[in-house]
């Protein structure tokens, strides 16, 4: 006899770079309860990010609206059924209004700042063994990454946006970086350039395409959507990027990622996983947010860090790779958990 369906509504992330951060919690449940079903909120952006998840009943695209009227439509939405788990990644207040055995909602503590991979993890008390983030795909997506990339040398991927000036290294030296790597004697010497990101990006891209051969580049700028990106990382050598949701689906992806930082925290927001650095200009963020306190001034915080200490860090971190090995296609949800799930506390009122 089949075990009763265990209903999970999970409130995820609405930006890109939180969900890509928050998504290892999935894998980790579907390996501990077997029986899981899955209904996830996610803003427009995010939402792609989850469409191939596993035992997911449906998916729900919320858009933010004012006076919080999307918090009321969703709330008609979800209201009507018995929950077994309520996981709030947004630590909105309407969890604490739906019937559910067990409750797991996000709520900011003072001390000191945590990663958001850790900060996610303390919601099912994993933070001594958090899940690395793991996005889904399917064959179909699969085939669809192979056939825009092709056949050719090791992809060097490079995502040169960000949603905010202050923090968008300049595009003519992310050109600099790629040259330098792809011409005679670098390690991508033989390879190819892929260029990603959304339709919003095309103008930080441009130095890009221009810099290097048709033959020799793929830019797939505005043309894939989240989930063929990640695919087509999967498939790279190594990333090079700003702080963005882009940067932590590479390292999602498990390949060697280098996150280009300046006005960003990487206690916080670093890429995650073995194969990820970090490399920054000679300021730390507390530096540079002693002048930007509220970081949104209309400047680029970037310019004192060099092309040349870029190409040396993505040199030392290809050389270290070398001999990684591959990273698995995608998440194995019937993989066993390194660590029990300690499940949330019964809620008395449910």
């Amino acid at each position: 006899m089949s075990a009763k369906p265990f209903p999970i509504l999970f409130i995820a992330p609405t930006r890109i770079g939180d969900a890509v951060l928050t998504s290892g919690l999935i894998p980790r449940l579907l390996a501990e309860i077997p029986n899981a079903r899955f209904t996830i909120v996610a803003s427009p952006v995010s939402a792609p990010l989850f469409a191939q998840t596993p035992q997911l009943e449906r998916l729900i695209v919320m858009e933010k609206e004012k006076g919080g009227a999307h918090w009321f439509k969703l709330w008609g939405q979800v209201r009507g059924r018995q929950w077994g788990l309520v996981l709030d990644r947004r630590g909105s207040g309407l969890s604490q209004f739906l019937r559910a055995r067990r409750r797991a909602v996000f709520r900011r503590t003072g001390g000191e700042p945590v990663h958001k991979v850790i900060e996610s993890a303390r919601l099912l008390h994993l933070q001594d063994d958090p899940p690395a983030p793991a996005i889904y795909t399917s064959e179909k997506i699969e085939a669809k990454a192979a056939a825009l990339l092709g056949q050719g040398g090791p992809l060097l991927a490079i995502g040169p946006a960000a949603n905010w000036i202050g923090k968008t290294w300049p595009d003519d030296r992310f050109a600099m970086t790629a040259v330098q790597l792809m011409g005679d004697g670098g390690p991508f010497a033989d390879g190819r350039l892929l260029i990603l990101g959304g339709p919003e990006d095309w103008r930080a891209a441009e130095t890009l395409r221009r810099v290097m051969p048709r033959e020799r580049s793929i830019d797939l700028t505005g043309k894939a959507d989240l989930p063929t990106a990640f695919a087509c990382l999967k498939r790279a050598r190594m990333f090079i990027g700003n702080d963005s949701g882009l940067m932590h689906l590479a390292a999602a992806a498990g390949i060697p990622t280098l996150g280009v930082f300046g006005p960003s925290d990487e206690r916080l927001y670093g890429p995650w996983g073995e194969a990820a650095k970090v490399v920054r200009g000679p300021r730390t963020f507390a530096q540079i947010r002693a002048i930007d306190p509220n970081l949104n001034q209309p400047v680029c915080h970037m310019l004192d860090l060099s092309a040349d200490k870029v190409q040396a860090a993505a040199r030392q971190l290809f050389d270290e790779t070398a001999h990684a090995p591959a990273p698995p296609a995608q998440p194995a949800a019937s993989a066993a958990p390194k660590k029990r799930v300690r499940r949330p506390r019964k809620d008395p009122d449910a």
